[in-house]
């Protein structure tokens, strides 16, 4: 007898991520996984359910030369450890959805073409996210096919929170804010939801940290402000991206530099952030202990622009009942979360350095107005849950 199960997958620009779920009942989770380096030195890292081996290896340039390769190398993978499961649905993360996408879609020829018509809003995510999903069609014909959108959670915004100051007719074009990390603050909203109602129903700002990184602003479980933008440069400095910046910058590089519109996005989307502030890492667990200024000065800057949009996404709420850190920065760098935090006391935040270093989930003191917290985000299961949704709507309506 065969197992339904779902796959998630979440495709980068040299990245795959999978996650493998029951689906019989509520979803749970199998496997989960990742391969790193598509097309250059490629690597695998799965976790295969309880009791089952983790499997970290390096792969050979055939096994992950490009998305479909790399997926039938998960897929045999999975089937090895996993032979009796059958995949009835494949859910994919898609970073834009546009203005018509705000709910996860079940995958047609036109909604494929739809989403190829966004890729310039998404340069750097959304090719590899479809490239992902042509991989899963191709290698699954009967399998439902669910993209599952990070704009999605954003698409109430009130319109000041959607619009930029430019003519009228850019925003009928698709021009506005969109914002991302949409299923990150989908479950982090859920899991307040389960674990603090009341929270949940107040002004919560939402810090998703890591290589990508953003701030929401959400009241009663709904978006209402976020840091990113048009595309998932804006806001806070990341990885390698650049985060707000004066357009001027780019007419200067452009007018006064000579370069192409190509280079300068290059420039802003991979040699920036703390990469290009520091000039050493983009990685954050490197630069706290690199022990140099450029290093410290990354570090400062990245802290700071987490402050000042802290302090405006309260203003777009009205106040603050909760701050919650998420993504690998998020919940793994104490010193982060505490330089953030301290001297934050005029908006309500008190945090408690025992809690915060001993990796407590609610890590503000007692007497704090705005309670603080660390949830570790899971994107997957969101994505797992809504792909079991529309495999059951789908059902149902065939019944």
């Amino acid at each position: 007898m065969t197992q339904p199960v779902t796959l998630t997958l979440n495709a980068g620009s040299s990245s795959l991520k999978f996650s493998l779920y029951d689906i019989t009942g509520a979803p749970v989770q199998l496997a989960i996984g990742n391969v790193e380096n598509i097309g250059r030195q490629p690597r695998l890292k799965a976790s295969l359910g309880d009791g089952m081996p983790r499997v970290e290896r390096e792969l050979s340039p055939s096994e992950a030369s490009d998305h479909p390769s790399t997926l039938k190398t998960v897929l045999t993978l999975l089937r090895e450890h996993f032979p009796k499961a059958h995949a009835a649905v494949v859910g994919h993360r898609v970073v834009h959805g546009g203005p018509r996408f705000s709910e996860p879609m079940a995958v047609t020829d036109e909604v494929m073409a739809e989403l190829r018509t966004l890729s310039p809003f998404a340069p750097i995510h959304q090719p590899h996210n479809l490239a992902g999903i042509e991989a899963a069609r191709a290698a699954f014909p009967d399998a439902l096919q669910v993209a599952c959108f990070d704009t999605a959670f954003h698409r109430h915004h009130p319109k000041a929170n959607d619009v930029f100051a430019l003519p009228r007719e850019y925003y009928d074009k698709g021009i506005r804010r969109y914002g991302f990390h949409g299923l990150s603050y989908e479950y982090v909203s859920g899991e307040l939801k389960r674990i603090a109602p009341l929270l949940h129903a107040g002004r919560v700002v939402v810090a998703h940290l890591g290589n990508g990184a953003s701030m929401c602003g959400i009241l009663d479980g709904r978006s209402v402000a976020s840091t990113m933008g048009f595309t998932a440069l804006d806001g806070l400095p990341m990885g390698t991206r650049c985060g707000q910046v004066d357009p001027g910058v780019i007419f200067y590089m452009v007018q006064q530099e000579g370069r192409t519109i190509d280079e300068v996005r290059d420039i802003f989307y991979n040699k920036s952030g703390l990469l290009g502030l520091s000039g050493i890492s983009n990685d954050m667990r490197v630069l706290e202990s690199a022990g140099v200024p450029e290093a410290n000065e990354a570090v400062d800057y990245f802290v700071f622009r987490i402050r000042r949009e802290l302090g405006g996404l309260a203003a777009a709420l009205g106040g603050l009942d909760a701050l919650v850190f998420c993504g690998g920065i998020g919940e793994n760098s104490r010193k982060i979360r505490r330089r953030i935090c301290d001297g934050m006391d005029w908006i309500g935040i008190e945090l408690d350095h025992d809690r915060n270093d001993s990796g407590a989930q609610v890590i503000s003191t007692d007497f704090s107005r705005a309670r603080i917290m660390v949830i570790a985000t899971n994107e997957e299961i969101v994505i797992a849950r809504a792909a079991k949704r529309l495999l059951s709507e789908q059902a149902g309506a065939g019944a």
